[in-house]
Parts: structure tokens; sequence; C-alpha cells
């Protein structure tokens, strides 16, 4: 088993612990089959079956207690400086080394913003606290110290992420010498799934939205599976939003096409002046996307920009992590909404991985709608994959 990426990650942790002044992290998991927690993967690149507690320090000293069948697996990855296992109860093994740590503050993984902090589950943190009845430590929430662990993509999670996008962009490049006339959504999804299977990769996200096809005006917009009912005609648009996982990362990519009839020499004006919009709304954005904003600002300047093209405001945010999942947790690229709590006020870092996506719903031909995957550099950003600079004009 290749522990590349978890090694990484918690030797990012422990710096991560220094920045933020917090003595130490405890991820404490169960039945990971039934309740997965999302940071775990970060640490630990297997599912666990008793009660586990993965603890990283301030200091770099790192400890490990799993049931007796399940040590093992921790002593193989050779970055636990202590591997302690156990046979009737976690708990004697955790209040021992925590007595003998004696942390200040226990940074455990619940959020109330951030769903890719929140794995700790409300029967673990009542057993927690059970456990700790009487000791002097103080459970605070990691969501500070995760937010940049999921976010700082290390040098193997960028390598995965951009073979991802470049397996993606020849999968669209297959798409687009199959689309025709007389398909309808369903006949090209299955054709994706096809490819991906070829390829030994499955969707980025649940298998009946991956991909999301629309075809023309009246197919309906979002997370909607592909229908029977709506078929690629001559004149109008089609939009795939799709991505694959591939060792473990993602890609997240949203691509528009136009069946140009015969005879026609141009795409509409309304089609192009919609891409038009959308893309420079998309590039507003990466004009101020680079270390140190807040997200809600990357998103205000593509907000902006679309409104001033005469459309209305897109109701999501303009951009999400992606790596390990399809929404990656952290720093949100988004509007200061109550939904979303915290997340678009967090900060952009370098090595970041995020998405840039919008569109506009044009009258009589359908859906003008990108998506392209970026990496934050010192400076700015760069393209992760090959960036839709045009339409995908598919003579018929």
């Amino acid at each position: 088993m290749d522990y590349t990426v978890q090694q990484e990650k918690i030797a990012q942790a422990v710096g991560i612990l220094q920045e933020k002044d917090v003595d130490l992290w405890l991820t404490f998991v169960r039945e990971t089959e039934h309740n997965a927690d999302p940071a775990l993967p970060l640490i630990c690149p297997f599912n666990v079956t008793w009660h586990t507690a993965l603890i990283i320090t301030r200091t770099g000293y790192k400890v490990a207690i799993a049931g007796r069948y399940e040590i093992v697996n921790f002593q193989r990855m050779g970055v636990w400086d202590e591997t302690i296992a156990y046979d009737q109860s976690i708990q004697p093994a955790l209040v021992e080394v925590l007595d003998r740590l004696q942390p200040k503050q226990i940074a455990v993984n619940y959020s109330e913003s951030d769903t890719a902090a929140d794995g700790l589950s409300h029967g673990m943190y009542l057993t927690l606290q059970r456990y700790l009845a009487g000791k002097p430590y103080s459970l605070i929430s990691a969501d500070t110290l995760l937010n940049p662990l999921r976010g700082r993509k290390t040098a193997a999670e960028i390598a995965r992420i951009r073979a991802a996008v470049a397996l993606t962009d020849d999968i669209i490049d297959r798409i687009t010498a199959m689309l025709r006339p007389g398909l309808t959504e369903l006949d090209i999804a299955r054709f994706i799934h096809a490819e991906y299977k070829k390829e030994g990769v499955v969707p980025s996200w649940d298998s009946a939205y991956c991909p999301t096809v629309t075809c023309g005006p009246d197919s309906p917009l979002g997370h909607v599976s592909p229908s029977a009912e709506y078929v690629a005609k001559a004149g109008q648009l089609i939009r795939i939003d799709q991505g694959v996982v591939l060792n473990d990362y993602i890609s997240d990519i949203q691509r528009v096409w136009y069946l140009q009839p015969q005879g026609e020499t141009s795409i509409p004006a309304p089609i192009q002046h919609a891409f038009d919009s959308v893309r420079a709304a998309i590039m507003a954005a990466g004009e101020v996307l680079k270390p140190g904003v807040q997200g809600w600002v990357v998103d205000e300047a593509a907000r902006r920009t679309i409104v001033a093209a005469g459309y209305e405001e897109y109701k999501h945010a303009v951009g999400h992590h992606i790596g390990r999942t399809v929404h990656d947790g952290s720093t949100l690229l988004g509007p200061r909404w109550e939904r979303y709590g915290q997340t678009p006020y967090g900060i952009v870092e370098a090595n970041n991985c995020f998405t840039l996506e919008l569109g506009v719903q044009v009258p009589g031909y359908g859906l003008v709608s990108l998506e392209e995957d970026v990496l934050v550099t010192d400076h700015g950003f760069e393209w992760l994959g090959k960036p839709q600079t045009e339409i995908i004009v598919v003579p018929v």
C-alpha cells in the first residue's frame, strides 16, 4: 500500500499545529465503513472497526491507538512514533497517553461550517467526554487545523489531481467525437460511464448524477440525473458536468457544445454573448484568486461581472475545493450567505485546488456553463487542465 499522501499530510499537520498554537489533534473514530470521518483518509488510508484514536502533537510526536487486530496496519505505515493495541476498552490507553502528553487543548473533528471538518459523531463526542470526565483538557473544534490541512495540497496530491483532470480532458475529446442530434441525455451519460469503465475509474460523485447532462433549453438545471426525455437537437446546446476519481483524487469539469445546423457558419449571437460573459466572469474570479484573499472576494468578482453582462446572479458559489472529494471542504469561493457559514471568510492559500464555475441560461438554446479546475500559486493561479476558451462546435 502507498502511504505517500498520508506521510505528507501527517508531517503537514505537525506544522499546522505549531502555526495555530494548538497542542494536540485527536481523530477519534469507529466502524468507519458505517460512519466515515472525512479527515481520516488524510492520515490513515484504510478503514477501522474498533474505537481508534490517532493523536498528532505540535512537538511532532504521533500515537496510534487501535484494536489488537488492526494495530499492525498502523505499524506498517512507518509514521507513528507509538502504536498501542487494546482489547476490552480504548479508554485506559487513551487516558494514559493524554495524561503523559498533558495537552491544554485537544482539537477534535467537529465544525458548524465545514462539512469536511465535522466527522466526529455525536455519540463518539459523548464517549470522549465520558472518558475524560474530570480531566483538565479542553475540547475545541479542529476546523482551524483541518481547513489548511485539507486545503494546502501536497506535491503528491497535486500530481494526482492533475492526472484526474488530464483523463477527464481526454474523455471530453471522446465525447465531442460522438455527439450528434438524436442522442438523449441518458445515451450520452451511458457513453461516458462506458469510458469511465474502460479507464478503470469511477465518477467523482453519485453515478446517477455524474455526468449531469443538459440538452436544450427545457432540461432542468442543477444536480439532476440524465433523462431519456431530453434529446440533443441541431441548433441547440449540450452541457456536461463530470469528473473521475483516479488514485483517490478527483476532477470536476463542465463543458458546453453547440450542434451547428448545416448551412450555418457562425454561432448565434445570444450563445456567443453568454459564453463570452461566463468566461469573463471566470477570468474575473481568476484575477483576484491569490493567496491572502478571502473566498467571498473571489465570488464577488465573478458575480459582479455576470450581472454587468445582463444576467441574473447565479445561486451558488463560484468555486469550491477539490481533492479527495468533489466538495473538499475548507475555504469556499462563495457569497456571504448564512447557508455557507464561515467558509466564504476563509483565506485562499498557495497550493489550494479550486473549481471556478458558473453558467447562464440562453432562451431557445440551452445552458452555457463552464467549470475549470485550477491550482493557486504563490502569486495567482494556473489551469490544471485545458480551459475551454470557445464554444465546441459539432457540425451536423
